[in-house]
């Protein structure tokens, strides 16, 4: 699979990264807007190409998937370039800044009969589908609520702190505890609240926020872009509680009796870096010729944008392009 990178920033790197150690993928080619930093991006990486724009990335035939890196705020109109003309898309989280922008997208992919996917990575991964094989041994008996959170220093990142890049915690971060409640706990969402902390350019530094699923199941979960948290994720049955070690990436699954005692521990599988899993689905569902991949379907990635778009209209943050 010849992959091409519309994007050359820091998570592009830990992509390319990556992707040169599967050897059934092929650093075809990189563009940025730049052409200068693609061509360096690309003899970094060993990528065949590189391009100064993302037209000519999206226009090349023998691109099979475009994986795109820019931010949020970029994100619909790359992939809508890319779809237009024929190239499979991995857009990364969040998928666009909002879920108009998503349904949108999503619907002219299908009629396009072209694949599209979100490149959240925690969806794809091994130990995250053992996450709910646990759960579903009846070991920790019916989950009643569960804790998350995810926190780094990135404030001094413009993308983060820019409304007109679709910034803040929420969909850089916030993201994560929200797939993860939702991947537990299902899409029966009954209701969400939120309290927020702002940065002075109106949009979100830090946030809590609570979910409540069907049957009283209820998520507590905080995300954050001025510190740095310890990314831990409890699911409380009555019969005991899981703890994830990284909810960001899985690390490992204890399983704690009500005698506050560890009876099983699951480790992740030895990895890359955990983005392979989102490249492996992707060059399946293209050999399938699938327009979604089963770990993150579109109407789970329309639903999370959804649950997003509803917290921040509760705090009154509007992009300026919206």
């Amino acid at each position: 699979m010849k992959i091409g990178f519309l994007g050359t920033g820091h998570i592009a790197n830990t992509m390319a990264r990556t992707i040169a150690k599967m050897p059934d993928v092929v650093a075809y080619a990189a563009a940025s807007r730049d052409l200068g930093r693609a061509e360096a991006f690309a003899l970094e990486h060993g990528f065949q190409k590189h391009y100064g724009s993302y037209e000519e990335l999206a226009t090349d035939a023998e691109v099979d998937l475009v994986y795109i890196a820019t931010p949020h705020s970029h994100h619909f109109d790359n992939a809508m370039m890319c779809i237009e003309h024929g190239r499979a898309v991995l857009c990364e989280k969040a998928f666009t800044a909002n879920a108009r922008q998503a349904r949108h997208l999503l619907g002219y992919a299908k009629e396009r009969q072209i694949l599209v996917t979100e490149a959240i990575w925690t969806r794809y991964m091994p130990l995250s589908a053992k996450i709910n094989e646990v759960l579903d041994s009846g070991i920790i008996g019916a989950p009643l609520f569960l804790t998350a959170n995810l926190g780094y220093l990135i404030s001094h990142n413009k993308r983060i702190t820019d409304p007109a890049l679709a910034g803040g915690a929420l969909l850089d971060v916030g993201v994560y505890p929200i797939n993860f409640a939702s991947m537990a706990f299902g899409d029966k969402l009954e209701k969400v609240t939120a309290e927020v902390v702002m940065f002075d350019t109106g949009v979100d530094a830090m946030n809590n926020i609570t979910m409540r699923f069907a049957g009283g199941r209820t998520a507590f979960l905080y995300s954050t872009a001025v510190s740095q948290t310890d990314r831990e994720g409890v699911i409380y049955g009555d019969r005991g509680h899981l703890v994830i070690d990284n909810i960001n990436n899985p690390e490992r699954i204890h399983v704690i009796s009500l005698e506050r005692k560890e009876v099983a521990c699951f480790e992740a599988p030895e990895q890359i870096s955990g983005y392979e899993y989102q490249i492996r689905s992707a060059a399946k569902a293209l050999r399938e010729n699938c327009i979604e991949c089963p770990e993150m379907p579109h109407s789970e990635t329309i639903r999370i944008m959804e649950i997003m778009d509803e917290i921040r209209a509760s705090w009154g943050m509007r992009f300026p392009f919206e």
